[in-house]
C-alpha cells in the first residue's frame, strides 16, 4: 500500500442500530489507508448513481495500482459483503459486485459532505444542540460507545457529561439503539452574554489537531513534488478523495466566525477541488478502459 500517513481513511461504517461504527476502519496505527476506505471511495466515484455492477477482476486491479494486495482485497470485499455494504452476483464465471441500500447511504453522505456541505461552516444560525447525561458508575462500555458516537457526529465535551453541537444535529439517529439512549437529555439553545464563544471551541475541540489535518492535507497534495508517488490519475483520484474524506470527517464544522482567521479549511479545500478538477477527466478515462461492467438489474432507487 502507498506509504504510511499519505491518507488517514475514516469512513463510515454502519451497524445494525443505523449508525457508525467510528473505530472500524479508521487508518492504521502508522496512518495508511485500510483497504475499505479506499473501496468505499471507488465504489462511490465508479458505481453510486449508475445502476451497476463492477467485476471483482477489475475491483482487484484497481487496487493494485494502490498498492493493496489482492488478498487484502477480496478478504475485506467479502467483509463488506457480510455487513450488507455489497451485493455479490455470479454471472458465469464472473462474480460482480453492486452497492445494497445501506452502502449507498454512506456514499451519498460522503458525497454531501463533499460537494455541497463544505469544509466552512459559513451559514451558522447560532443554534447549539446540547446533549446531557448521567450514566451509572459501572456502565464503562456504554460509555465509552455512547462518547464514541458523539465524537463521530461531532459533538465536543463543553464539561462532565455535557456535549455540544453546533448544528441542527439529529439525536435520535446518533444514539438510536444505545443503551444509554434512555438516560439522555438533548435542547437546542443559544449561547447569552458573558458565554465567549472562541474561549468554549478551544475548550470543547482540539482546534489544533483540526488545523493540522487540513494543512498536513496541503502539504501532501498542492505541490507536485511532494504528491504521494502513484503510477497514473486514477489512482491519485482515489487517493485524493479517501484523504479528503478522512480530513472532513473529523472536522465537526465550527462556526467560521469563530475559529482563528488563518483556519486553513477553505485553502484546503481549494487544494482539493482544483487537483480533483485536473485528475477526473483522464481518470474517469483509464476506469472506462479497464473497468468490467453490467447493468444492476437488482438496484433499487436513488
Amino acid at each position: 500500500m502507498f506509504s504510511p500517513n499519505i491518507i488517514g481513511a475514516r469512513v463510515s461504517v454502519v451497524h445494525a442500530a443505523g449508525q457508525p461504527e467510528p473505530d472500524l476502519d479508521g487508518p492504521t496505527p502508522d496512518g495508511a489507508p485500510r483497504p475499505q476506505a479506499i473501496l468505499l471511495t471507488f465504489f462511490g466515484s465508479y458505481l453510486l448513481g449508475r445502476d451497476v455492477q463492477v467485476a471483482t477482476s477489475s475491483v482487484i486491479e484497481v487496487l493494485d495500482r494502490v498498492g493493496v494486495s489482492e488478498h487484502a482485497t477480496r478478504s475485506t470485499l467479502s467483509r463488506m459483503a457480510r455487513r450488507d455494504l455489497l451485493r455479490r452476483v455470479r454471472r458465469g464465471r464472473q462474480v460482480y459486485l453492486g452497492l445494497t441500500t445501506r452502502s449507498q447511504e454512506i456514499l451519498r453522505d460522503g458525497e454531501t459532505r463533499v460537494w455541497h456541505t463544505g469544509a466552512v461552516n459559513e451559514q451558522w444560525d447560532g443554534t447549539w444542540t446540547l446533549l446531557g447525561f448521567s450514566l451509572p458508575e459501572s456502565w464503562q462500555r456504554q460509555r465509552h460507545e455512547l462518547r464514541s458516537r458523539l465524537l463521530w457526529a461531532g459533538f465536543g465535551p463543553l464539561q462532565n457529561g455535557l456535549w455540544i453541537s453546533p448544528s441542527h444535529a439529529d439525536v435520535a439517529a446518533v444514539t438510536e439503539g444505545l443503551q444509554a439512549a434512555r438516560h439522555i437529555r438533548a435542547f437546542e439553545a443559544r449561547a447569552l452574554a458573558p458565554t465567549d464563544l472562541d474561549g468554549l471551541l478551544c475548550d470543547a475541540w482540539d482546534l489544533d489537531a483540526i488545523a493540522a489535518r487540513y494543512r498536513g492535507f496541503v502539504e501532501r497534495w498542492q505541490e507536485a513534488g511532494r504528491r504521494p508517488p502513484l503510477p497514473d490519475r486514477l489512482a491519485q483520484h482515489l487517493a485524493l478523495q479517501t484523504d479528503w474524506l478522512q480530513v472532513i470527517r473529523q472536522d465537526p464544522r465550527l462556526p467560521a466566525r469563530h475559529l482563528p482567521r488563518d483556519w486553513p479549511a477553505a485553502h484546503a479545500q481549494e487544494v482539493f477541488r482544483t487537483f480533483y478538477s485536473e485528475l477526473d477527466p483522464e481518470a474517469r478515462t483509464i476506469a472506462a478502459r479497464i473497468l468490467d461492467l453490467v447493468p444492476d438489474l437488482d438496484a433499487g432507487p436513488g
